[in-house]
């Protein structure tokens, strides 16, 4: 699984950007420069991770009100307009969850709304796909009873909860900054305050590390000191999404070279599929042609007399009887023989079925009582055999509507 981690401003114009890319079983790729350069590793990577830096997203807990109106985004601008500066308008608003230590409360997201439009704009026009929007903070690991301390010395930002998390500054080496004792005050208050504090120095120079013994004393609570921290090294699961988008899947620019040698085999033997079929339908239809042609002729042959041929084949089987008939022979199409045939056909089915025949012009009608579609299936094989065609289908007449008997309608072949 591959991820790009673009850390970007959402108040530079210029879309200079950070980024990483995260590719699972080989080295990370870092670098900075023109989000547009990141055109090719954004279409390929499988997922695209927006990191805005944390103080410029504010995590706010309100009380929203009930009901489905509480997930517009102008509503919940308005719902934070005391904790926030500027137009509610010009503010992009997201809710993000409930409250870990109040669920009662929501956490909503307040970010520059025309910072944040034109920096989805960027990220969709270079082509990436499943775009996630990430606060910076909440890349810490966190767990809970434990908050986490990303610090350069001076400032830094800081994950008090699984989406809970803030910008945190004016501190140093000997002193905590004040922020971060009202928010554990805060914490103490609601009775939920952290057991320790972890804290991730940004960089390895030893000035982004606290003393650790002045700080807890100060804080009044257990300190530990972990590893240096970089937002590029955190796992690919790390963090909470604060919107998604994803985008319908399109094959990767990297494999269309290596598909083009099969794409012109397909687009070959398709193209040779459709001219064999051309090149055999016209054989049919010439075929189909040549024997009508034959017909015809042994028909005008036969009676030259006829006026027009739009059927050879059942004007020959009509005139043969016509002929039959004129010397008192006998002909497939007249009762005796028909009504033997259906006799033999018949003779398997069940006592009592055939409840009425009838015949007119060569055609002989059965009506059956109690058949399935199954029995009915049978009865049209051996008609067949016998030498009869149906005229109608037996799927049909077995859904005729009425007393449950079914018609089958019969000619000689």
């Amino acid at each position: 699984m591959s991820l790009l981690r673009i850390r970007c401003s959402l108040a530079d114009p210029t879309m200079h950007c950070d980024w990483a890319l995260i590719d699972v079983g080989r080295e990370t790729l870092t670098g900075e420069g023109q989000l547009a350069d990141l055109n090719r590793l954004a279409h390929d990577a499988e997922r695209v991770q927006l990191v805005i830096p944390a103080p410029e997203v504010l995590l706010v807990r309100a009380q929203l009100p009930p009901g489905t109106g509480q997930r517009s985004e102008a509503l919940l601008a308005y719902a934070v307009e005391d904790r926030t500066i500027g137009d509610p308008e010009s503010q992009r608003v997201i809710l993000v969850g409930s409250s870990d230590s109040d669920d009662t409360l929501s956490v909503l997201a307040v970010m520059d709304k025309k910072g944040h439009a034109a920096w989805l704009a960027a990220v969709d026009a270079i082509g990436a796909n499943n775009v996630e929007v990430h606060h910076e903070a909440l890349l810490l690991p966190w767990r809970p009873g434990e908050w986490s301390l990303a610090w350069d010395g001076r400032e830094g930002y800081l994950r008090s909860g699984k989406i809970e998390a803030g910008a945190i500054d004016c501190g140093d080496k000997s002193s905590p900054p004040l922020a971060l004792r009202l928010l554990l005050a805060e914490a103490t208050a609601r009775g939920g305050p952290p057991a320790s504090l972890m804290v991730y120095p940004i960089g390895d120079s030893p000035e982004s590390a606290p003393d650790v013994d002045a700080w807890s004393a100060a804080l009044g609570i257990k300190l530990r000191l972990a590893a240096s921290w970089d937002w590029r090294r955190a796992p690919p699961e790390a963090g909470v999404a604060l919107e998604s988008r994803h985008r319908r899947w399109r094959m990767p620019t990297l494999a269309l070279p290596r598909l083009k040698p099969a794409l012109w085999i397909v687009c070959a033997a398709l193209l040779i599929h459709a001219l064999a079929l051309v090149l055999d339908y016209s054989l049919l239809a010439s075929e189909r042609r040549q024997l009508r042609h034959q017909m015809e002729s042994r028909f005008r042959g036969a009676f030259p007399d006829a006026v027009a041929v739009v059927d050879p084949a059942l004007q020959m089987r009509r005139k043969l009887a016509e002929v039959r008939h004129a010397a008192g022979a006998v002909d497939d199409g007249d009762f005796l023989p028909m009504a033997e045939k259906v006799s033999m056909a018949t003779r398997e089915s069940a006592p009592g079925s055939l409840r009425g025949l009838s015949y007119e012009s060569g055609r002989m009608t059965l009506e059956l009582a109690g058949s399935d579609s199954a029995a009915l299936q049978r009865l049209r094989s051996r008609l067949s055999n016998a030498g009869l065609r149906l005229d109608q289908d037996v799927a049909r007449a077995a859904a005729r509507p009425g007393n449950g008997n079914a018609q089958l309608t019969v000619r000689a072949q």
